[in-house]
């Protein structure tokens, strides 16, 4: 078969991710085999390609593809996350364009809406990395909301209910007010800003006296229900016992007592909202106070805010600040950096919010997840290391997990109320196995399913995709069955630390909870990817570059190995499109030698020179040494340290070497012998390329040969250690440091290559002279020579200690050249006499750094031998 010209990456990635495809390549069953289990960190079904899941699941790529190849039961399970908020609000945004309002409509008819929405747009980001060249079990495709994956849901909560472990409290949540629900801790992010602090007088009921607090949050005077002071504070002692008037909603409060108070910032006396402050709910509680709700679940204010009512929070606080100067209220504004929490999801400033909300109790469920990683004995390694540390912090101070979610899309928490009191609820899997809990509980044989009302609220999506290890094998339901028995656990997860806490650290709970073992052996975390500025990659700052855009220009082959290049684990990667252009030519490299080889013309009747023989025994130890390196490397899951020695190998000692050793004189055959043991060398490259350049080497594998679909590359064999000669590659070391020695010369000189050249060697190191017909063949030699003397009119240079002769004479105008050596010669003795001038003070010597004095002794040392060179190589030409 003809190989064109260039390399068509748009036609041959789609030529082959088809052919993968139509023969079932990436499909696996449970067999005799070992088997190698990767599921995909599921990306939103809102998601589409960024540069963060470029990364991730290249590197995926790269593990499921090496283990096909070594002849495992590779399994990479895709699929796609339901995402809550972020496709409830999608989903909300188009109704409003269409002018439907989410409120006026139905669970049920909502629900249709976000379906249409996900069957018309979600999954998008899936066919995206086919184009990346990614090949997961496509029928094992799972979605978070798919039946049986809901089904599993329920049965954990209805599981962890029963066993006393999920329970109904009323507690200050994080609420986001964009996305209406309410947050766990872990998806809140605190963000240092600047802001005010204000300083605001209240009047003492029944005198003139005055006390002023200092708040960053004005709005919130409308939901007061105390002031606080230091018991020990004698500054208001004279306070204690009487009643402060709120601004503006004149209000009477009692000054209450309580040590939490800090005398030392502020003014030493706080204001307590219980409805809207963690700490002062505490109080609140500790001296029964009242909680006064200010807020909508949208962060205006509700009647309580008197005339604000209906305006947003932050416009409220402007407006208030106003009128509280206005009336004589606001003593000073100071400014104040202070954190705040932000969601996660939606970005908006979180609000503290008093709310019934389900909690799951994590105290005990957490300690074997803590021994897996950090025990004596650990079953699952993070990677890197230094991840440990993040991991025992988070989960050491772990807290009740807040499951429950304000939102209609999710999984529906089965909880069934039966009456108008808040315990008058029964949990159970479906409405039918809900009645007979109600009646027995209840004694009431008469109830119906229409007495009963399951509860609105949704669980966390992290609720769900905690048991993805589990629930994409169907371990939940029916935990005997061959799949999950097989590829359970899994071998690596490939994800980012900013989920260690989130999804890591839960999977692994769950999997001692309903497994009884690790979700997964090994953790690989991966860096940030960040633009050569070092900021991190977003839509906002427009500097991530569209993925497939960069597959388009630079192949998905190339794009694979720019990420890679640089991106050690744990380590963020600083992305540069140059590396992309890297992998590109990296590619054009590979596909350009095997062009080279495909040109010669092979002759069957010529006996294989000894000087190839030894040229193909050097590469094949060069690649049992380089194969040992990359097996290392995978082990440590450090991806980008084993691509470059791939890279390596085959672009300087492959490309740059070998083929230039064996490579066959202008218009001359090469032997058989020779063009076998390159051809079975160039499929031995391949297959240890094929998981960075999945694409580029499955075509090159089918023009080497006809091949049918169970030779295809994809589905080959591991290259076999074999024995090393670590004797030859030294040979090599030195031999290719004689050749660039000739090269030198030959370009300094400039003597063109046709011209051959005689060349002597002082064999001082005793080398072997297994290269030397590679070297007069490399250095377009008229043979070389061993001598005992120095060659008289020749040009010279050392490795190590051998000295090597080139007469010159003829080949060049030797006065020109007895010219130009002088002229350095003299320059040389010059700087020699600096330098030994500054090393003969005896103050400067006295007083110098020792590094400095090193450089000055290692400049005296080089010239001295520099000197020495030009002088022989001067006295050669007279």
């Amino acid at each position: 078969m003809q190989m064109p010209l260039k390399y068509d990456a748009g036609q041959v990635e789609t030529k082959w991710y088809n052919y993968w495809m139509a023969h079932n390549y990436f499909h696996s069953e449970p067999d005799e085999r070992e088997p190698y289990t990767i599921v995909i960190p599921p990306p939103n079904v809102t998601g589409v390609l960024h540069m963060g899941h470029m990364l991730n699941n290249t590197i995926q790529d790269v593990l499921i593809r090496r283990a096909r190849l070594q002849g495992k039961n590779a399994c990479w399970v895709p699929g796609t996350d339901h995402a809550s908020i972020a496709t409830e609000a999608k989903v909300v945004a188009k109704l409003k364009e269409q002018g439907i309002d989410k409120n006026s409509l139905s669970r049920e008819a909502f629900l249709k809406h976000a379906w249409d929405w996900t069957h018309e747009y979600g999954g998008v980001i899936l066919e995206q990395l086919k184009k990346l060249g990614c090949s997961c079990d496509w029928d094992r495709t799972k979605f978070t909301m798919d039946d049986d994956m809901n089904e599993a849901v329920i049965k954990v909560f209805v599981d962890l209910y029963n066993k006393g472990l999920i329970y109904r409290g009323y507690r200050m949540v994080n609420w986001d007010p964009e996305a209406k629900t309410t947050l766990s801790d872990e998806e809140v992010i605190y963000e240092e800003k600047q802001g005010n602090l204000y300083y605001l007088k209240y009047k003492i009921e029944g005198s003139n006296d005055t006390l002023t607090i200092a708040t960053t949050r004005p709005e919130t005077i409308f939901g007061d229900t105390a002031i606080c002071i230091n018991p020990n504070d004698e500054r208001f002692a004279h306070l204690r016992g009487k009643k402060a008037i709120v601004p503006i909603c004149n209000r009477v409060i009692p000054i209450i007592e309580d040590a939490y108070v800090d005398m030392a910032f502020g003014t030493g006396c706080l204001k307590v909202t219980p409805a809207h402050d963690e700490n002062d709910k505490v109080l609140g509680d500790k001296h029964n106070l009242e909680v006064i709700d200010i807020f909508n679940d949208n962060a205006t204010l509700n009647s309580f805010g008197l005339h604000y009512q209906g305006k947003d929070r932050f416009v409220v606080r402007k407006e208030i600040t106003q009128e509280l100067d206005e009336n004589g209220f606001l003593v000073k504004t100071e400014t104040h950096v202070n954190k705040v929490g932000t969601s996660e999801r939606t970005k908006a400033v979180i609000e503290p919010r008093l709310s019934d909300q389900w909690f799951l109790k994590m105290e005990n469920l957490v300690k074997p997840a803590i021994n897996a990683v950090l025990g004596d004995a650990p079953e699952i390694k993070l990677f890197p290391k230094k991840f440990e540390n993040t991991y025992r912090h988070w989960m050491e101070n772990i807290r009740d997990w807040n499951i429950s979610r304000q939102l209609l899309w999710g999984q529906q928490i089965p909880a069934y109320y039966y009456g108008n009191g808040k315990n008058d609820f029964v949990v159970a899997e479906t409405k039918e196995a809900a009645l007979q809990l109600a009646k027995q509980k209840t004694n009431n044989q008469q109830l119906t399913t229409h007495d009963l009302k399951q509860d609105t609220d949704a669980l966390d999506t992290w609720f769900s995709s905690w048991l993805w290890p589990m629930s994409v094998f169907d371990g939940i339901r029916h935990p005997e069955n061959k799949d999950i028995k097989y590829y359970y656990p899994t071998n690596d997860l490939v994800t980012g630390p900013d989920i260690l806490f989130f999804w890591v650290a839960r999977m692994i709970i769950a999997g001692y909870e309903y497994r009884g073992e690790k979700p997964f052996n090994n953790v690989y975390l991966t860096g940030l990817v960040r633009d050569k500025q070092r900021r991190k990659m977003s839509k906002s700052l427009g500097n991530s570059p569209d993925a497939l855009k960069l597959i388009e220009e630079y192949s998905a082959d190339g794009v694979r190995v720019g990420l890679l290049l640089s991106s050690a684990a744990g380590n963020d990667l600083m992305f540069d499109e140059a590396l992309c252009q890297q992998g590109k030519g990296f590619g054009n490299k590979i596909w350009n030698a095997y062009r080279l080889v495909d040109g010669w013309e092979i002759d069957q009747n010529i006996p294989q020179p000894q000087a190839n023989k030894t040229a193909i025994a050097w590469y094949q130890s060069k690649f049992q040494k380089a194969l040992l390196e990359i097996d290392d490397q995978f082990s440590k899951y450090r991806l980008s340290d084993a691509l470059m020695a791939i890279y390596k190998l085959i672009y300087d000692d492959f490309c740059g070497w070998l083929l230039e050793m064996v490579k066959p004189a202008y218009q001359k055959p090469i032997d058989a012998v020779t063009y076998k043991a390159i051809i079975a060398i160039f499929e031995d490259n391949l297959k240890i390329v094929h998981p960075f350049m999945p694409f580029l080497t499955e075509d090159i594998w089918h023009y080497i040969a006809e091949r049918s679909p169970e030779e295809a590359l994809i589905i080959a064999k591991w290259p076999e250690a074999k024995p090393i000669n670590d004797s030859l590659i030294a040979e090599f070391e030195f031999a290719s440091e004689v050749i660039s020695g000739i090269r030198n010369i030959r370009k300094e000189k400039n003597i063109p290559f046709k011209d051959a050249l005689a060349f002597s060697v002082i064999n001082y190191e005793k080398a072997p002279h297994s290269f030397d017909a590679i070297i007069e063949k490399l250095g377009h030699l008229e043979t070389i020579a061993y001598v005992e003397n120095a060659v008289e009119g020749a040009l010279t240079f050392r490795v190590k200690s051998n000295e090597y002769f080139i007469p010159l004479k003829g080949s060049i105008d030797v006065e020109a050249e007895i010219k130009k050596l002088t002229d350095e010669l003299t320059y040389t003795e010059g700087f020699l006499k600096s330098v030994q001038k500054k090393l003969s003070n005896e103050r400067f010597v006295a007083g110098a750094p020792e590094h400095v004095l090193t450089n000055e002794r290692n400049k005296e040392a080089d010239a001295l031998a520099k000197i020495e060179t030009l002088k022989t190589s001067l006295a050669s030409l007279k």
